[in-house]
């Protein structure tokens, strides 16, 4: 069944918001007089509060040093887990990617989020249109950034991406950030468990011109589809749709590069760059 994932508020921020609420009045300052005191502006503080925007950990830390808190948003923030840090549309994602045993990714825009460097990362959301605002967007950067750290686990999941060439040859951020990304593509996929491999902007047949898809499986050996459409989302989970989606990821893999063949081209790519 198709199980859509649409925003909602999440109360983990907006009690975060209510506690540096709290602090500030107590400390007897205004919004106002409280963004004047850390050089931000006085909408940022407002919007923190409010919870709809999250509060960084440098900002947290520096926040408690203003208030005297002792550390206490600091901690509550480093403590909140993963998935209340992504963008809630794709939190379904997140929930699973976390504990994940393989992830199996298709993209066709932009190199995936969990390979991403940061400024590739950041130059990403600088694109975005309507624009987020500097905070939301490191805040959306520093999240993906932290979603990578499933590949530092004791038992890191199985991890293979297929990529359209396109990705790489649009400049996103210019050419010393694209080469830093191809670097890391190549560092990242040289483990035994993970892999990539580059579908050529020439390729037909194509299994899969209907668009991305992430395919994942988790501990209890449930097999998921994770479908995103501008800010829409989807989890997959019957039997017969996921198995749909594995036949076109494996006849994807079958027409795509070789990985061998990938690493020499990506390696061209970067030569050139």
């Amino acid at each position: 069944m198709y199980v859509a994932r649409k925003p909602k508020k999440v109360g983990s921020w907006h009690a975060v918001g209510a506690l540096l609420a709290h602090f500030r009045k107590q400390a007897r300052l205004t919004q106002e007089a409280f963004a004047e005191l850390a050089g931000i502006h006085v909408d940022t503080v407002g919007s923190i509060e409010q919870g709809r925007l999250a509060l960084q950990p440098d900002r947290a830390e520096q926040f408690d040093e203003l208030l005297g808190t002792g550390g206490a948003l600091a901690v509550l923030v480093d403590r909140l887990p993963v998935r209340e840090k992504i963008v809630q549309f794709a939190q379904g994602l997140v929930d699973h990617e976390q504990e994940a045993v393989s992830i199996l990714s298709y993209q066709t825009q932009v190199v995936p989020g969990l390979l991403q460097t940061t400024e590739y990362c950041r130059a990403v959301f600088d694109y975005r249109y309507p624009a987020l605002g500097s905070e939301a967007a490191e805040q959306w950067v520093n999240a993906r950034m932290e979603r990578q750290l499933i590949w530092q686990r004791d038992r890191p999941p199985v991890g293979h991406f297929v990529l359209e060439e396109s990705i790489l040859r649009r400049l996103v951020g210019g050419p010393e950030v694209m080469r830093e990304q191809f670097r890391q593509i190549l560092e990242y996929t040289e483990p035994i468990h993970m892999s990539f491999q580059i579908m050529p902007q020439d390729r037909t047949p194509h299994a899969c011109l209907d668009g991305p898809m992430v395919l994942l499986e988790t501990p209890e050996y449930e097999r998921l589809i994770y479908l995103e459409v501008q800010r829409a989302s989807f989890l997959v989970d019957d039997p017969d749709e996921v198995s749909d989606y594995h036949h076109k990821y494996g006849m994807l893999r079958s027409q795509a590069l070789s990985p061998d063949e990938s690493v020499r081209l990506l390696n061209g790519l970067l030569g050139e760059s």
